[in-house]
């Protein structure tokens, strides 16, 4: 007996997954807010965002040169949003996958009729 059908079947599950990620990412992130998100309006509110540290951790990132406030830098406006999402996107499945795939290596063994004991009989 073979697990092939579970394997397409949950194949098709990720592929339709990381499809609808795709189209959100792409497709609606033109439409997202420009209002500030939940932390800045707070921070606005309160007035201590004049407070807010100019050479932040996350500027001297690597990654920082080619993101800015959830778009790709050096591409025009209109698709740079978009990109992000896609790319953004492609990382966090790549690591998922990739995380995945190291975590369940040892704990997962495929199983054949060779291993199963032999039934008796009838």
């Amino acid at each position: 007996m073979t697990n092939r059908p579970n394997y397409t079947r949950n194949g098709t599950f990720v592929i339709l997954g990381l499809s609808a990620a795709l189209v959100i990412a792409v497709l609606l992130s033109p439409f997202a807010s420009s209002d500030p998100d939940g932390l800045d309006r707070v921070a606005e509110d309160h007035d201590f965002a004049k407070q807010a540290e100019e050479d932040t951790v996350a500027k001297q990132l690597p990654f920082y040169s080619v993101f800015e406030e959830y778009a790709l830098r050096g591409v025009p406006e209109a698709v740079a949003t978009p990109l992000a999402g896609l790319i953004g996107t492609l990382t966090v499945f790549g690591m998922a996958w990739g995380a995945g795939k190291l975590l369940v290596k040892g704990s997962v063994q495929d199983s054949t009729d060779s291993d199963l004991p032999d039934r008796p009989s009838n």
